[in-house]
């Protein structure tokens, strides 16, 4: 697209207002951003008279943006990941631009495989059958322990010792069936293909992904669900054992939703959570370190034990798997806790309380996820008992 090199005057007033914050912009900086969608076209004015032509002036928006993107661009960032991060900060990226960039996420999150057009009309099981095998091919299998959380489990059960005999009573299965890394990967590739999987798969999960501990109460828990409140599972439980109040089919078609219909606020929300459960997580890793190193276990290692198994564990685990973390990534981990609080807001339908006293429980999740939960899914008119059972 061919530009002036001569800035219009509207234009010139970005390229000053950045000069000022100590940014060097250029009309064809201006033009590329509102080519990526960016950065608003200025409004066009009255006439000048006499031949000369229009006058034109920026959007508001358009003197905040124009500096931030000075600050934040530079060669080879992606306009997606600007859009997100621009987002983050609150200032007024076009909708639709804030949006695809969601989207782009969603779409980056692929398995291998699963652009080969060769899977073109197959059913969803000869689908999982074929990405399955080239992940088999290829060796790759999920990481279940990301190898700081494994030395820190090993450090704590050298110091700690056994666990109780009270503790490994309440694990009800004496001899578990032990998942094996290429297990794990096909339960997770089928619940990322096909939505959601068997409690009993659930479970295995779990314990696979603390190997070190002699029991597992909570995964126990997950396994006996249907056998201890059947009234309660019937209501939740699919005939293969699946949870029914999860949406069929691949999960991410149900996150490209959200990109696209989500309220600007909860995406914001969602990104905020995503940051900061990141953020909690390496210092939660950080401190469990530092009271191992001193030889003085304390509330850090208290906290770790207590949500080892639970919300809390998981998102430890999740964030220790993503060393590199980019825009891309918050904003799938943000449709994530959106797609989770859209969830339990499902649950909560089928059995209205959710046992929400549960989000009292040391450890039992984040407090920035515990935050989202009480403001997104615990509601006016939503759960009528939570608010008085969690306080």
């Amino acid at each position: 697209m061919a530009f002036s090199k001569v800035p219009s005057a509207a234009d010139q007033r970005l390229i000053d207002h950045a000069a000022r914050h100590g940014f060097t912009v250029t009309v064809k900086q201006l033009a590329n951003w509102r080519r990526a969608g960016l950065l608003p076209g200025n409004i066009p004015g009255g006439g000048l008279g006499r031949g000369r032509g229009s006058m034109s002036t920026p959007p508001p928006a358009s003197f905040d943006l124009v500096a931030a993107l000075a600050r934040l661009g530079g060669r080879g960032k992606r306009p997606a990941d600007l859009a997100l991060l621009l987002f983050a900060e609150g200032l007024l990226v076009p909708e639709a631009t804030v949006r695809a960039a969601f989207r782009a996420a969603v779409d980056a999150d692929a398995l291998p495989g699963e652009d080969d057009a060769s899977a073109d009309g197959l059913d969803p099981d000869e689908r999982l059958d074929q990405i399955s095998q080239r992940l088999a091919d290829r060796g790759q299998v999920l990481t279940l322990v990301p190898a700081r959380a494994r030395r820190i489990d090993e450090r704590i059960t050298r110091a700690l010792g056994q666990l109780p005999p009270e503790l490994l009573e309440l694990d009800q299965n004496p001899e578990p069936q032990p998942l094996t890394p290429k297990d794990a990967t096909l339960t997770a590739v089928t619940a990322t293909i096909g939505g959601s999987v068997p409690l009993q798969d659930i479970g295995a999960m779990l314990r696979a992904m603390s190997p070190a501990m002699a029991a597992n109460p909570m995964a126990s828990h997950v396994e006996t669900t249907q056998a201890d409140v059947p009234e309660a599972a019937s209501s939740i439980l699919a005939e293969d054992g699946s949870l029914a109040f999860l949406p069929d089919g691949d999960p991410r078609d149900v996150l490209r939703v959200l990109a696209d219909t989500a309220p600007l606020e909860d995406l914001a929300a969602g990104w905020r959570t995503a940051v900061q459960v990141r953020e909690w997580a390496l210092d939660l890793c950080q401190r469990v370190e530092g009271e191992l190193e001193a030889g003085q276990l304390g509330t850090a290692v208290e906290e770790w034990l207590h949500g080892r198994q639970l919300m809390s564990g998981l998102s430890v685990i999740a964030t220790l798997r993503e060393p590199r973390w980019t825009p891309s990534r918050s904003a799938f981990s943000a449709l994530m806790w959106l797609f989770q609080c859209q969830a339990l807001a499902m649950l909560d339908s089928l059995l209205p309380g959710c046992q929400w006293h549960l989000l009292k429980i040391p450890g039992f999740a984040p407090t920035p996820v515990r935050d989202l939960i009480l403001s997104k899914v615990i509601g006016p008119g939503t759960a009528s008992t939570a608010e008085t059972t969690i306080g």
